[in-house]
C-alpha cells in the first residue's frame, strides 16, 4: 500500500458535479492498493494517519495528530499512485491490485476507519472524482505499507 497525505486546511470529492466528500482542517489520504495488502496494512496506515503529528501547536511545531485537532479524514482511493513510472513514457499499472480486490481493500479501509476515528469522508472506488484541496503549508508526505 502506498498513500499520499496532505495536511489540508479543507478539501472535497466531487463525482459527476455532487460533492460525495468533504473536510474542513485534517488529512487527505491517497491511497494506493497492492495484490499482497492486507488488513494488517490496512490498520497500520490507518493508526499512522490518525496518530501521525504533523499539525502545529501553540509554538508553530509539527506536535500534533489529527486525533489532537480533531480534523476530518478524507480517504480517496487513487490505483495511478501504483504505477511503474521508470521505462518508457506510458505508466503501466500492473503493480496495482486487480480491480475487485482494490475495491474490497478499499470497502475494508473505509469500515476500519469508521471504527477507529468519527470523522471519516470518502471518494468512491473506480468513479472519475475531481478533488478540491487547500494543503496546509504545504505538508505532503509519501508512505509505504
Amino acid at each position: 500500500m502506498l498513500i499520499v497525505i496532505q495536511r489540508v486546511t479543507h478539501a472535497r470529492v466531487d463525482i459527476d458535479g455532487e460533492t460525495v466528500g468533504k473536510i474542513d482542517q485534517g488529512l487527505l489520504v491517497l491511497c494506493g492498493f497492492e495484490p499482497d495488502d492486507t488488513d494488517h496494512n490496512i490498520n497500520k496506515m490507518l493508526e499512522k494517519c490518525i496518530n501521525y503529528r504533523i499539525f502545529s501547536d501553540s509554538q508553530g511545531k509539527m506536535n500534533l495528530s489529527l486525533k489532537d485537532v480533531q480534523g476530518g479524514l478524507l480517504l480517496v482511493p487513487q490505483f495511478t499512485l501504483m504505477a511503474e513510472t521508470q521505462k518508457g513514457l506510458r505508466p503501466s499499472f500492473s503493480n496495482a491490485a486487480p480491480p475487485q480486490l482494490g475495491r474490497e481493500l478499499f470497502d475494508n479501509l473505509l469500515t476500519r476507519a469508521a471504527q477507529l476515528y468519527p470523522q471519516i469522508q470518502s471518494g468512491s472506488f473506480g468513479a472519475d472524482m475531481q478533488v478540491h484541496l487547500c494543503n496546509d503549508g504545504p505538508v505532503t508526505f509519501l508512505l509505504k505499507f
